[in-house]
């Protein structure tokens, strides 16, 4: 009888392209763990710390470092090194006062330094919205949910978000601080297809009827007047007239 279940190896052939890694130096590479983030929109916390922070060597060097309780992932502790890390997701080392944020390039995924301040707030996307018996779960980008309580759940006036919304966060607390529309005007980051990690204000947005709003036409312009065209799944709002978040700096390294 063959295995039931997941498997919890990964080759390292199969794996992302935007892993740092070298894929013929060993066959196996380490699986993200299953949770917040697809495997190709995630890097596991090892890989992180081993690779694109260097502050570990091995595998077993990076378990220790997450054991002591030195790394800390959305303003919470985490010590399992599989855990997937994808967009957005705040870094912070507090022993060397390196903070960093998850954000999307041409390469795929890369670690955008950002401030101390910063680290304690991100930004979420509202993906899904379901009715339970004590409020509205809200589903957002990364796999949490967060929970709307409700008087009426046949009339939630509470619930003020719509898909695609975003969401200002504050950590540890996760408290929603500010809330804005995807729109047309706003500053947005493309996060997938052959245009990813283009970065720039939304100039047209398809009006849909026929087919779904997620795969609706989106324009965005950059700074310099290139124009891209990807569809409504791959843009992520960053801001109004100006980012909530500071990753101008970020997307002219890139």
């Amino acid at each position: 009888m063959g295995k039931k279940g997941k498997t919890a190896r990964l080759k390292r052939n199969p794996a992302p392209a935007f892993w740092p890694i070298h894929r013929k130096e060993s066959p196996w590479v380490v699986k993200p763990a299953s949770g917040s983030h697809s495997l190709q929109k995630s890097v596991p916390l090892t890989l992180v710390l081993r690779e694109m922070l260097g502050v570990a060597q091995t595998r077993k060097e990076g378990k220790l470092i997450l054991a002591q309780g030195k790394v800390i992932v959305n303003g919470k502790v985490y010590k399992k090194d599989d855990l997937p890390v994808g967009l957005m997701d705040v870094i912070a080392l507090p022993d060397s006062n390196k903070y960093y944020r998850i954000m999307p390039s041409h390469k795929g995924l890369y670690l955008a330094p950002i401030s101390k301040e910063e680290s304690t707030i991100s930004l979420l996307r509202v993906e899904n919205k379901s009715t339970v018996h004590n409020g509205v779960q809200i589903a957002v980008h990364d796999g949490s949910v967060l929970l709307v309580k409700v008087a009426d759940l046949k009339n939630p006036v509470e619930v003020t978000y719509d898909t695609f919304d975003i969401l200002k966060v504050t950590y540890p607390e996760k408290q929603v601080v500010e809330t804005l529309k995807t729109k047309e005007g706003n500053l947005a980051v493309i996060t997938g297809g052959k245009n990813i990690g283009k970065f720039g204000k939304i100039v047209e947005i398809e009006k849909t009827e026929a087919k779904k709003r997620r795969q609706a036409l989106v324009m965005i312009e950059d700074v310099q007047g290139q124009r891209y065209q990807t569809i409504m799944d791959f843009v992520f709002s960053i801001g109004g007239a100006t980012p909530m978040v500071n990753t101008l700096e970020a997307f002219a390294n890139v």
